[in-house]
């Protein structure tokens, strides 16, 4: 069977069982005032009253719960049925709502009645208003001790309703301590978890920090060394070429001077010695240089 015809079928036996027991009260309601004291009848319709409220107000929810089932039926005559059905409910509830107020006007008559038949034999003087009265007094006296039992125990039940709510809050309360400590508990994990995936990151950062500094000491070091080798050659090459360039001139100084002779130009050729510098087997300049370096 589908799940909702199962519900339609569950909503229609609770309105059948309900509507039994609002006719129930409301009968009891309109017998109320026929038999015993104005006071407890009154009581009695109090309650009686409290049960046909709530009976009529979970016929009423019956009948929405079914108003809203009824169109999600899987046929349409079953959709039909439902709908009829609702009607009808609706003409039963109004009938019940009728009756219970003619059942209280019912009642309220007959407590009116009972109260002046009661008066009048209170007011009477034979033996059965004496004995009355002592019975009214009787069932006063045990009627105020009724009610002050009463009110103390509604006092006690509100106490402990609240003491159960101000439970239930601080439960609440702890459960949502709770859930926030374990949220906190996943973060400060993942939190832990970064802090170490970082920390490792600093130290190898450090680590190539270090090494970088060792590199670039080195590197400006050898730069340095390279750099002062290269000046130091560069200032012996300078100073090589200016013995070669002095050498020179003086070689020129002393080279042989041209006198004309009748028709010929005869050179004065000046001394050569061994070691000097102007003669035939004098390095070249480039060949000096290149030994220097």
């Amino acid at each position: 069977m589908d799940k909702v015809a199962e519900a339609v079928n569950k909503v229609k036996k609770d309105w059948g069982e309900t509507f039994v027991q609002v006719e129930g009260h409301i009968k009891s309601i309109e017998e109320c005032g026929k038999a015993g004291r104005p006071a407890d009848d009154n009581t009695s319709l109090l309650r009686l009253n409290r049960l046909a409220q709530d009976g009529l107000s979970t016929l009423s929810s019956l009948q929405f719960q079914l108003d809203l089932l009824a169109p999600q039926l899987p046929s349409y005559n079953e959709v039909e049925g439902a709908q009829s059905l609702l009607e009808s409910w609706k003409n039963q509830l109004h009938s019940l709502r009728v009756n219970w107020k003619k059942a209280n006007l019912q009642a309220k008559d007959n407590m009116r009645k009972a109260a002046q038949k009661e008066r009048e034999l209170l007011l009477g003087s034979g033996e059965e208003s004496t004995i009355r009265r002592r019975n009214l007094q009787t069932k006063a006296g045990m009627t105020t001790a009724a009610e002050s039992i009463t009110d103390s125990l509604r006092r006690t039940r509100q106490l402990m309703v609240q003491e159960v709510e101000r439970n239930a809050n601080a439960l609440m309360t702890v459960e949502e301590s709770t859930a926030i400590l374990k949220k906190a508990e996943s973060e400060y994990k993942g939190h832990r978890s970064l802090l170490m995936r970082t920390r490792n990151l600093l130290s190898t950062m450090q680590r190539q920090d270090v090494l970088d500094r060792v590199i670039l000491i080195v590197g400006f070091l050898l730069f340095s060394c390279a750099v002062l080798y290269v000046v130091s050659k560069r200032m012996g090459l300078l100073k090589l070429q200016r013995t070669v360039t002095a050498a020179i001139k003086a070689g020129m100084a002393k080279k042989p001077d041209a006198v004309l002779q009748g028709n010929e130009v005869v050179f004065n050729e000046a001394p050569v010695h061994d070691n000097g510098v102007g003669t035939s087997d004098a390095l070249p300049l480039g060949n000096l240089l290149h030994d220097e370096l």
